[in-house]
C-alpha cells in the first residue's frame, strides 16, 4: 500500500518553509551559526561516513572538509536543529535489498549521540523503492523529498542559487540544499534576508508539517504543504493523494 503524500495543505496560516541540508560537512558550522542569528530551525540530513577521524589533516585549499566525529557529536545534538538519515555510505539505494538499506540507517546512527532522534529520511537522490519505504516503516521514518531545488550542487554561482530559489519559493515549500558547495553556504545569508523580509519563517519539516496540522504516519513522504501544488507525482511515481480538507476530483480517484 502506498504512503500517502501531501503536496497542498489549505488554509495555512503562517508563511513558513523548510532549509533543508543534506550532506553534513564543516559548512554546517557557518549554517548553524547563521540560523541561530536569525532564530531559524532547519532540517540537517546526514551521511555519517563523511565524519572525518579525529587528527585529520587537510590539504590546502581543501573545499569539502569534514566534520570529526567529535565535532558532529557536539554540534548537531547542541543546536536545536532537526537531524535526518541520509544514508550512511550515500550510495544510491535504488537497488539495495532491504537489508542493506536498514544496515546503512543503523551504521549512520551508530555515529550520532542518542539525542539526536531521527524521524526523517532522505534517500539519498531522492529515489523512492518499494524497499524504501518497507524499511522507513519499520523504523517508523517519514520520507523527506523536496519541492524546491536550486540545484546548487551544480554550480558555483551564488547568484543563480538565489534567483533559483527566490523566484520559485512558496509557502509550505521544502527547500532541498547541499552543505558541500561553498556557493549555497554564501547564498544562504542573502535568501534569508529576503525572504524574512517577505515575512516567512524558517522551521524543521517536522514543525512545519505540525503547523499545517498534519500528523506524521509511518511511511509518509513530505515533499510539500501548501495550496499551490497540483500535480501528485515525485520523482516520476504517482501516488494517491489524501489531502486534509480537500477533495479528490473524477480525475484523482
Amino acid at each position: 500500500m502506498h504512503p500517502q503524500i501531501y503536496l497542498r495543505f489549505p488554509g495555512g496560516k503562517d508563511r513558513a518553509l523548510t532549509f533543508s541540508y543534506d550532506d553534513g560537512v564543516e559548512q554546517d558550522i557557518q549554517l548553524i551559526e547563521l540560523f541561530n542569528k536569525y532564530g531559524m530551525k532547519g532540517t540537517f540530513n546526514l551521511s555519517s561516513d563523511l565524519f572525518a577521524p579525529e587528527g585529520t589533516q587537510w590539504p590546502e585549499g581543501q573545499i569539502h572538509r569534514r566534520l570529526t566525529l567529535k565535532a558532529a557529536q557536539e554540534l548537531y545534538p547542541s543546536s536545536g536543529h532537526e537531524i535526518g538519515f541520509h544514508g550512511y555510505s550515500h550510495k544510491s539505494m535504488q537497488e539495495m535489498s532491504r537489508r542493506a538499506i536498514g544496515q546503512e540507517l543503523i551504521d549512520s546512527q551508530t555515529l550520532l549521540p542518542e539525542e539526536c532522534s531521527q524521524v526523517v529520511f532522505r534517500p539519498p537522490g531522492g529515489f523512492v523503492t518499494d524497499g524504501i519505504r518497507q524499511v522507513a516503516e519499520v523504523r517508523n521514518l517519514a520520507i523527506l523529498s523536496w519541492s524546491v531545488d536550486p540545484k546548487d550542487w551544480a554550480t558555483k554561482s551564488v547568484g543563480s542559487i538565489e534567483q533559483a530559489v527566490l523566484k520559485n519559493v512558496r509557502d509550505g515549500d521544502i527547500v532541498l540544499l547541499h552543505d558541500m558547495t561553498m556557493s549555497s553556504v554564501q547564498a544562504a545569508l542573502d535568501i534569508v534576508d529576503e525572504l524574512q523580509k517577505q515575512g516567512f519563517r524558517f522551521v524543521t519539516v517536522s514543525d512545519l508539517a505540525r503547523l499545517r496540522q498534519v500528523r506524521r504516519s509511518v511511511s509518509m513522504i513530505f515533499q510539500q504543504f501548501n495550496l499551490l501544488m497540483q500535480r501528485n507525482c515525485l520523482q516520476n511515481v504517482c501516488f494517491p493523494m489524501e489531502l486534509a480538507g480537500v477533495k479528490k476530483t473524477e480525475a484523482q480517484k
